[in-house]
């Protein structure tokens, strides 16, 4: 069985929040996905995360996404030749 290299954290949330309860949704959402992490045996500080934010009229969903091994990989090289044809 393929060892998995990536995990995705998907919230929705309401628009309007306070800037305050996002923040603070953003840090809960991170603090989970590290600790999901450890709990599969991958160092945190090993991986790379990235942001999505999907607008779906009055709410948002956020994404947030961890990335290590092969597929850690293979988002450095896309973001580079990406870099490289900016």
């Amino acid at each position: 069985m393929a060892k998995h290299t990536q995990a995705h954290l998907p919230r929705t949330i309401d628009k309007k929040l306070p800037p305050p309860l996002k923040e603070r949704t953003r840090q809960q959402m991170e603090y989970y996905m590290g600790a999901k992490l450890i709990e599969i045996g991958v160092e945190p500080k090993s991986a790379i995360y990235r942001w999505t934010i999907e607008d779906k009229g009055n709410q948002e969903t956020w994404t947030y996404s961890a990335y290590w091994g092969d597929s850690k990989e293979r988002i450095l090289q896309a973001e580079q030749q990406q870099a490289a044809v900016d």
